[in-house]
């Protein structure tokens, strides 16, 4: 199995996966699975897609689950228009037309997994996915969270990776059901101040710091800004600005090919080793080692298409 490339290092990408972005990481499992699998997984990702982003297919090979974790879209399924932001979950199958659009002003990152199998179609109903449902889930980190483990152990060379990834992706399906955030009275004016705080925050997120910052300029208590996030988003605000800075973080270190010290002082840090615990905190690893990790496992291993 070909596992967690970079585009730049993947010869011959299949026609399905989208060239429309600005970084992606991305993982292959079995692009020909076997048809009497119950379930097999083929590949996935991680993609930040440009502002022309653009996808119109009129099938699918396979069955797809996407989660949007910053920006914002719309997407055409089965002749209905949603639109696409922060904590949407959406989901097309084999012989599902379906478009996807990016803003312009506000360009996606999202995360996908291509599935197929017996239980695949059941899976996806069983999520509330099926018929062209376009969900939204909160806390969205707890569904990146999980989306970022498949990611991670689908470069693992354990001989129990291919279960576990299965095992995950089972998860993932079962927390969208979990996770769906119910309609419930009171709760439209306070979930649109989140939302709007959450977007200011994801694009002032490089220059604040600290939760003062944040609530000052989205025009509340820090004491309120931090009950919205605990009950939208299951974090704090302090976490979740960490967790964008280190997504830029992350950007750097891969596509620019920064050093960490030249990192660190770009996004404000005046110790690198202080940069570095906080890359820790939300990767799990230095920052060093998640550079290894993503582009040194390039290898072709397992069953042979």
């Amino acid at each position: 199995m070909v596992k967690n490339q970079q585009d730049k290092e993947v010869k011959g990408l299949p026609e399905f996966v989208s060239r429309q972005v600005t970084q992606a990481r991305r993982y292959f499992f079995d692009l020909r699975p076997q048809e009497n699998r119950g379930l097999s997984l083929i590949c996935g990702g991680c993609e930040r897609v440009r502002g022309d982003y653009r996808v119109e297919r009129s099938g699918f090979p396979f069955h797809c689950v996407e989660l949007v974790a910053e920006g914002e879209g719309d997407v055409l399924l089965e002749g209905r228009l949603s639109q696409l932001s922060p904590g949407v979950v959406f989901a097309y199958g084999p012989n599902t037309p379906h478009r996807i659009r990016s803003s312009a002003a506000r360009p996606m990152l999202k995360y996908y997994v291509d599935f197929s199998g017996g239980e695949a179609a059941p899976l996806v109903e069983a999520a509330g996915l099926g018929g062209g449902d376009v969900l939204r889930v909160t806390p969205v980190e707890e569904l990146v969270d999980l989306f970022e483990s498949l990611q991670r152990d689908a470069s693992s060379e354990h001989p129990a990776a291919g279960e576990i990834c299965e095992l995950l992706l089972r998860l993932i399906l079962l927390k969208v059901r979990e996770r769906t955030q119910p309609a419930r009275e009171g709760e439209p004016r306070a979930f649109a101040t989140y939302k709007k705080a959450r977007l200011l925050m994801e694009q002032k997120a490089l220059e604040w710091s600290t939760v003062g910052e944040a609530a000052q300029a989205c025009g509340i208590a820090p004491e309120t800004l931090s009950r919205l996030f605990r009950r939208y988003a299951h974090t704090s605000p302090l976490l979740f600005l960490r967790r964008r800075r280190m997504s830029r973080a992350a950007e750097l270190l891969l596509d620019a090919g920064l050093k960490v010290v030249e990192v660190a002082e770009e996004l404000g840090f005046s110790d690198p080793a202080h940069f570095s615990r906080s890359f820790k905190q939300v990767y799990g690893v230095s920052p060093e080692r998640f550079v290894k990790e993503v582009q040194g496992v390039a290898s072709v291993r397992g069953r042979t298409h």
